[in-house]
């Protein structure tokens, strides 16, 4: 690799780190005619997994030269950076002399617009159709969508990647303006509401047709800077809903707002990104996508923050006792993951174990139940007590402390072994 290369690689994969939504793929695509590479059905992230395995993407932007000047963007034409740029062709040989020494599983590309958004998006296209059709690279890729890109552009991109993303960037259309006057959420609206329709579209004829080509197979996400501007956990969360509802996204991302700026516009916030509060937005979306809630019955106008000290399931549990305790051995499994405590795994393992007897509490223990915190909201064979007997705020206490306690001992354990 040239020096120059290699400094250009630095600061476009520094510039990229700012998007989190890079991880699960999602994918179908297979190695075919000798190819290179598998775009794998269990998914690719860039992260590490329990074992320790690195399973990662090679995730840079094709420049950050930009001709927006969005406040809260370290790639604002404003800002005071080195800038650079790849051409298509040092894009295409980084991913494969990457990925045939091992070092990556997939691409991740996003961009800066520079000119227009038809000639980034043009480039973009370029680097995946050159990957797939001259290299044989049959591995994950994840295209960034542009804002205003034509619709034959995105069409034809849609055939080469796997997943495509659009950043929806501020929660609602009063904080992008107030930090991106020349966007709006129209302008991501459009471009989803484009591909999700030829996915739709593709889904059909192959219905009817045996030989139809693969069109964004691992769908869409999108992304929303958090704590840059002073939208309250509700709207965020009623945004996300919409988006999920009306465009069927694989994944909303939020992202803690990093503060990269002095602009006047931007709030103080400290050197740190608000994470706890990324941290339960995601617990949220969590619920809403895989435990049926709905987002209205975890923020309203009169619950529009999500407590910091407890998860939102918690939350929801303590501010509608009327629905507990919950019978763990006759509730239905829509109720029993409604239980703080109880994933889905284990709530899956219950209703097939008590098929064969009434639930104690050691067994709910063996099969992964959290018991400590979900015993105040259950019942079951051998319940010692009635959750009627404690108030929210008690419960609220007992929990706390029992979490507390629960470090604590850790903490004095791992002294020990000293």
């Amino acid at each position: 690799m040239s020096e120059r290369l290699r400094e250009k690689l630095n600061i476009l994969a520094d510039a990229a780190k700012y998007d989190v939504s890079c991880s699960s793929s999602g994918s179908n695509r297979k190695n075919h005619n000798k190819g290179v590479g598998n775009g794998h059905i269990s998914g690719i992230c860039h992260t590490y997994t329990e074992d320790g395995r690195c399973v990662s993407l090679l995730k840079i932007l094709l420049t950050n030269h930009c001709i927006f000047d969005c406040a809260y963007c370290v790639s604002r034409k404003s800002n005071d950076i080195e800038r650079a740029a790849f051409t298509v062709e040092e894009v295409v040989e980084l991913t494969m002399n990457f990925y045939r020494r091992n070092y990556i599983e997939g691409l991740f590309l996003s961009s800066g617009i520079f000119k227009n958004a038809d000639f980034t998006m043009e480039r973009l296209l370029r680097v995946v159709k050159k990957l797939r059709l001259e290299e044989k690279y049959n591995g994950y890729i994840h295209l960034k969508t542009i804002p205003g890109a034509s619709d034959e552009l995105i069409k034809e991109a849609g055939l080469y990647a796997d997943r495509m993303s659009i950043n929806l960037e501020m929660p609602t259309e009063s904080g992008l303006k107030l930090l991106a006057p020349e966007k709006s959420h129209q302008d991501v609206m459009k471009p989803l509401g484009f591909v999700q329709q030829q996915i739709v579209q593709f889904t059909e004829e192959k219905k009817l047709i045996k030989h139809v080509p693969q069109f964004v197979p691992a769908g869409q996400s999108t992304q929303m800077v958090v704590g840059a501007t002073p939208e309250t956990d509700k709207d965020i969360m009623y945004t996300a809903e919409a988006f999920y509802r009306n465009f069927s996204l694989k994944r909303v991302y939020y992202s803690g707002y990093i503060p990269i700026s002095n602009d006047s516009r931007m709030p103080l916030i400290g050197s740190q990104p608000p994470l706890l509060r990324e941290n339960r937005l995601y617990q949220t979306d969590w619920l809403m996508r895989f435990y049926g809630f709905n987002v209205r019955e975890i923020l309203n106008d009169s619950h529009p923050h999500l407590d910091t000290d407890i998860d939102p399931k918690l939350s929801w549990a303590l501010r509608n006792l009327q629905y507990f305790p919950v019978d763990i051995n006759t509730a239905t499994y829509q109720m029993i993951m409604r239980i703080p405590g109880i994933g889905i795994a284990s709530a899956q393992k219950i209703v097939k174990a008590r098929q064969f007897g009434r639930l104690h509490i050691y067994q709910l223990q063996k099969i992964g139940v959290a018991y400590s915190r979900a015993k105040y909201f259950i019942t079951c064979a051998d319940t010692p007590f009635q959750l009627r007997d404690y108030q929210a705020t008690q419960l609220k206490a007992f929990i706390l402390a029992e979490s507390q306690s629960k470090y604590l001992k850790t903490d004095r354990q791992q002294l020990a072994l000293f």
